[in-house]
């Protein structure tokens, strides 16, 4: 799998897969089920009916998956093997698909330092909530940002029990 750091440090960019595909208009229900699978992979969007993802085993087999559900609603689909010719283009799709992961991760680490002043039973629902969103999260990251180990962090301490986070006064 290609890390950002990775992208920085070798002087040729790593391989992608792609879906390419084209589905009907009507129904629009496999067009938005689609959708949402390919925004739940965290794909990058290259074009109309082109998306990629950094190429691994996992990868290839879910947009293998998502071809065969665009074909089964009476589409067209196809899965790719590419690499971009530069390093420069490797990255430009590489970014915004960190920045989300970033806001994502940023999100998580609100969502549990907010959650630090409520009860341990209201904290425990949240904790397991954000424990979810982060496991969700993790599958579609692809390049480790470091809002990744800061919202870690923060769903770490929001596991500890309560007395932990409240200072004693003298």
């Amino acid at each position: 799998m290609t890390t950002m750091s990775n992208l920085e440090q070798d002087n040729r960019p790593g391989e992608w897969v792609l879906l390419t595909y084209r589905l009907p208009r009507e129904p629009s229900t496999p067009r938005l089920a689609l959708w949402r699978k390919l925004k739940r992979l965290g794909v990058a969007q290259l074009a109309d009916g082109l998306v990629a993802l950094p190429a691994d085993a996992r990868t290839r087999e879910q947009l293998e998956w998502a071809a065969g559900d665009v074909e089964q609603a009476g589409g067209t689909a196809g899965v790719w093997v590419a690499r971009p010719a530069t390093l420069a283009q490797e990255q430009a799709v590489a970014a915004p698909m960190n920045a989300a992961r970033a806001a994502e991760y940023a999100e998580v680490t609100q969502a549990a330092h907010q959650a630090l002043t409520l009860t341990p039973a209201e904290r425990g629902q949240v904790l397991q909530r954000l424990r979810r969103q982060m496991r969700q999260v993790e599958r579609r990251d692809f390049f480790r940002p470091p809002e990744r180990e800061v919202a870690r962090q923060a769903v770490r301490e929001l596991a500890q029990p309560a007395t932990d986070h409240m200072e004693v006064s003298s």
